[in-house]
């Protein structure tokens, strides 16, 4: 579930739902100039924190992502709704046969491994999807984290050299530019990026 910090000035006032951060506005009061960031991408939201609690968990009781978790649950029977003629391969497991072209020294190392060329096959597949879906994850975070930091430090002395480090996933190059920096806003930066302390994403209710 996407998680949404509250910033007051350059202190981190909590992170959790956005019925926690409609919460934490609404405590903090009018008079205090605050940010609401989604931790997911790092862009700033509009939060209406208008009302007492009960308009509070009116407005955002039930979070967007289970409603979505919800309908898409509900369409289909997990059956794969497949009934025409079935192809080659073993459908009932997923598995569909299709054509792969290597050359002959290719298929003598597909071969020679442990469970064959198909397995071997399989195997290559699922890291490559894996190494694939980690490189996005990375790459997202630094992208949240950059726009985090340019919403709340893009003034800072130093900014240019924490953005530099930041892309070139260096986490300890980014403390040392950081050091004088507020330490909420170092720490939060981090945890964007996958390089600070977890409790760091807890809310602080």
């Amino acid at each position: 579930m996407t998680t949404y910090t509250v910033f007051a000035g350059s202190v981190r006032l909590g992170s959790g739902s956005l019925l926690d951060a409609s919460r934490l506005v609404a405590r903090a009061g009018a008079a205090v100039s605050m940010l609401v960031f989604n931790d997911e991408t790092g862009h700033v939201i509009d939060l209406d924190a208008r009302g007492d609690d009960a308009a509070l968990v009116a407005r955002y009781g039930a979070a967007p992502e289970a409603v979505e978790s919800d309908a898409a649950a509900s369409v289909g029977d997990g059956s794969g709704g497949a009934t025409g003629p079935r192809g080659p391969g073993r459908p009932r497991l997923g598995v569909v046969a299709r054509e792969v072209t290597l050359l002959p020294g290719q298929w003598d190392w597909l071969s020679a491994q442990p469970g064959g060329a198909s397995v071997t096959l399989r195997k290559i597949v699922e890291q490559a999807k894996r190494a694939g879906a980690t490189e996005e994850r990375a790459r997202r975070a630094r992208e949240a984290a950059y726009r985090f930091l340019y919403a709340v430090a893009g003034d800072f002395p130093g900014f240019e050299e924490v953005s530099r480090a930041l892309f070139a996933g260096d986490a300890g190059r980014m403390r040392r530019e950081m050091a004088g920096w507020p330490v909420d806003i170092a720490a939060h930066a981090l945890v964007l990026l996958g390089a600070g302390p977890e409790s760091a994403t807890t809310a602080g209710m």
